[in-house]
């Protein structure tokens, strides 16, 4: 269809939506939400067939101010925190999908690397972990308690440690998209080695059950919450990269804006993660291995569910595409 025809064909509805939204008219809810979703199939077809037009820069104003205003009288029924974390991050992370998929990706290419590079060179552990929490660990293998290392310190002095530790890991992560993506991803490589060579090395030691049974305790909330932090970094790397029908700095702002709510999600898993390991995995060895790996399998589904299955149900229920 040529563009001419294809305005003519939409122009009415385009200026009723207009009228809705930009003049505040008095409108159901539900027939704002019905205009939405067309001025959305309307901007994908601009987008396929008219990339450069000015008609898609029209309909892409539209329908970012309509996102708001559609779903703000859902928000006005609900808790402002609950809608939060049970809407609007979701929808976030179901419309960057793409980033989170990346993040996982790359982070167990690495982690495979990791591996690699610890089962064929003896020495690789020493450069990774250091000699001092290498000949630590081995002492506490030698002395039946791998995980003696965690049971340092204090419970509370432990949980507020590892959480500004976590938290500090989470912000470089988040932060470093602004670098292009390309500091996100040095993080990741750096994060996802030292992660395998520490399971490699117990392996290699023949203590891989009681790591899995209490590093993973805390760090399953840890290391997901840590690779939703890198997807978000990325968020921020491609709306300065991949601009779209928008100017740069427009891009940029929706980019870091949505990328910084996907971050604060995760803070209460990065929470949770350092209560657990400050108050149950120093006490892995002596409790149930049953229950450790009740925690572990909950944690898993809870955190796999909000971020990889919730989305799509959440984008579901509000038709989006």
């Amino acid at each position: 269809m040529r563009e001419v025809a294809f305005i003519k064909q939409n122009k009415e509805k385009w200026l009723e939506f207009e009228q809705g939204f930009i003049n505040n008219d008095k409108k159901n809810p539900d027939d704002l939400a019905n205009l939405h979703i067309k001025i959305m199939n309307d901007l994908v077809y601009a987008q396929t067939y008219y990339p450069k037009s000015k008609v898609t820069l029209y309909l892409n104003k539209l329908a970012k101010k309509s996102f708001d205003d559609v779903y703000d009288a859902k928000r006005r029924d609900k808790n402002v925190i609950l809608y939060f974390f049970l809407d609007q991050v979701p929808l976030l992370c179901y419309k960057y999908r793409k980033y989170m998929y990346l993040a996982f990706a790359f982070f167990f290419v690495c982690f495979f690397v990791g591996l690699l590079s610890t089962f064929n060179d003896e020495t690789f552990a020493r450069h990774i972990l250091g000699d001092t929490y290498i000949d630590q660990t081995l002492e506490n293998i030698e002395g039946g308690d791998a995980m003696a290392v965690y049971k340092s310190g204090s419970n509370w002095g432990t949980f507020i440690g590892i959480y500004d530790n976590n938290q500090r890991v989470g912000l470089n992560m988040f932060l470093s998209g602004l670098f292009l993506g390309i500091g996100t991803a040095f993080y990741i490589v750096q994060n996802a080695i030292m992660v395998a060579v520490f399971q490699a090395f117990f392996y290699q030691h023949n203590s891989l059950f009681d790591s899995l049974k209490g590093i993973w305790i805390h760090g399953t909330y840890e290391i997901f919450g840590m690779i939703i932090e890198a997807g978000a970094g990325f968020i921020i790397g491609a709306s300065i990269l991949f601009p779209g029908t928008l100017k740069r700095l427009e891009s940029f702002k929706v980019g870091i804006r949505d990328a910084f709510y996907i971050f604060i999600s995760t803070i209460p898993f990065t929470i949770v993660a350092a209560f657990l390991e400050g108050y149950v995995t120093r006490y892995s060895n002596k409790v149930p291995t049953i229950f450790c790996f009740a925690i572990i399998g909950f944690s898993l589904v809870s955190i796999s569910y909000y971020y990889l299955i919730l989305p799509f149900k959440v984008a579901k229920k509000y038709e989006v595409k």
